[in-house]
């Protein structure tokens, strides 16, 4: 059996790879907040992961990961900033 603090370590150098290498892919954290939450909420609604889950994963390890492999993206629409500036 392994000691818990040593399986709380485990898993919060697990989370912050995962975090790491989200930042890699979406670098401002306003929009990676933004993203990771939106999905959150999506998780728990019921819909599907476009990963697979490891073991003792929450949704927002799961949400962490779909960003970092690429499968979700953020779409930025400036229209509306421009609008807005335009005025």
């Amino acid at each position: 059996m392994r000691p818990v603090l040593l399986f709380f370590l485990e898993d919060l150098i697990l989370k912050t790879e995962l975090l790491e290498a989200a930042k890699l892919r979406v670098p401002s954290a306003p929009i990676l907040v933004n993203m990771l939450s939106k999905r959150v909420r999506q998780l728990n609604s019921g819909q599907g992961p476009l990963v697979k889950p490891e073991k003792n994963d929450e949704r927002i390890d799961i949400a962490m990961r779909e960003i970092a492999e690429g499968k979700l993206i953020a779409e930025i629409d400036f229209s509306a900033v421009a609008a807005e500036e335009d005025k």
